[in-house]
């Protein structure tokens, strides 16, 4: 790895968890769900589920929001759209809700799942229905190259979903197993995995590859979101047929798994979105019922593996995937000066390694 990439990985790191450090997250903090069917962003108190209110309204050619994720401009970017015209990358004040503008899109961009900056400086999100990752540049949005394509295989990129820079800078991306025509057709053909990628070489090999379902699921297997516990620094995975999975981020050894089947139907008749870990490090995901329309705000103590919080939220839940923590509070937002900042990349080059980051 060259000495300038390792200074970007190394300055990223930095920018990810000083810049991007919003007023800490205290006990006061709030959940912002993104409703796939509302058209909408809402926003739930982490300790009750209660509804505090709509964070972004519906408007038009805001479609089926699904990740949401802070940017370097500690804006908050959400990716959305159901059709290569509606497919887009929303950028919005992260206090206020407001719309900025329509950050990237386009270029063959056709149902987005993930994104996530990179240590580059460019923004990677997965378009579902076309089987790539694109990438733009990460402060204007332009489009810069398509970064990985499916290649026919059954280890390649086939339904890229979530998302994830790790702490060795490489990219990870869970994987459907589906492989969709020019129309944006599915076929599930290939299985479901989590992929690794070197953003400088672009080369992708399967990192964890598919288990065996949940004995209380669909009887499939489709990973989706991914985190970094903050405590033990290993890899959660969310599974949308039901159920969490945690992994040795060096080995990809899979550790445990959590039951997600919140209403314990068997099978279960849930389905689960993302996951993110909150201000105290207890793991959240949101999911929601097939069977009874119930949209859940799940809280689970990761040393244990116990559920211990279900908010029914049925109203205000309509088919939720993104989940993002907000902080509850107006103070100005701490950005390191550029003495300290430039101090800290020094001891970057005296060989401090990359932070973890969730």
């Amino acid at each position: 790895m060259s000495l300038a990439f390792t200074l970007r990985a190394y300055s990223f790191a930095l920018l990810s968890g000083l810049v991007l450090s919003f007023s800490p997250l205290t006990a006061e903090a709030a959940v912002l769900i993104g409703n796939t069917e509302g058209n909408n962003i809402v926003e739930l108190d982490e300790k009750t589920g209660d509804f505090l209110g709509e964070f972004i309204s519906p408007f038009e050619g805001f479609e089926s929001p699904d990740t949401l994720a802070y940017g370097p401009d500690r804006n908050l970017y959400i990716s959305s759209g159901n059709t290569p015209e509606t497919s887009a990358i929303y950028r919005f004040d992260s206090q206020t809700g407001k719309l900025i503008d329509k950050f990237a899109s386009g270029n063959g961009l056709f149902r987005p799942y993930g994104l996530a900056f990179g240590p580059d400086g460019l923004l990677y999100v997965s378009s579902f229905r076309s089987d790539e990752i694109l990438r733009y540049d990460g402060v204007t949005g332009k489009f810069v190259d398509v970064f990985a394509q499916r290649d026919g295989s059954a280890e390649g990129l086939n339904g890229p979903n979530g998302l994830l820079f790790g702490p060795d800078g490489k990219l990870y991306v869970t994987t459907q197993g589906s492989v969709a025509d020019e129309a944006g057709e599915l076929a599930f053909l290939f299985p479901s995995q989590v992929l690794k990628y070197d953003i400088e070489t672009g080369q992708g090999k399967v990192f964890v590859p598919q288990p065996e379902p949940f004995p209380s699921s669909f009887g499939f297997v489709s990973f989706l979101g991914l985190s970094i516990g903050p405590e033990d620094g290993d890899l959660y995975v969310s599974d949308f047929a039901n159920g969490i999975r945690r992994y040795d981020f060096a080995t990809g050894e899979e550790l445990s798994v959590l039951d997600t089947n919140y209403t314990e139907t068997e099978p279960s008749s849930n389905f689960i979105g993302s996951l993110a870990f909150s201000p105290d490090n207890d793991l959240y995901t949101v999911g929601f019922d097939t069977e009874t329309t119930i949209g859940s705000l799940l809280k689970f103590d990761t040393a244990t593996g116990d559920r211990t919080f279900v908010a029914n939220n049925s109203a205000v839940l309509e088919r939720p995937i993104g989940l993002l923590f907000k902080a509850l509070s107006d103070e100005p937002v701490s950005v390191p000066e550029p003495s300290l900042f430039a101090g800290l990349l020094m001891l970057g080059i005296s060989g401090i390694g990359l932070k973890s980051r969730c």
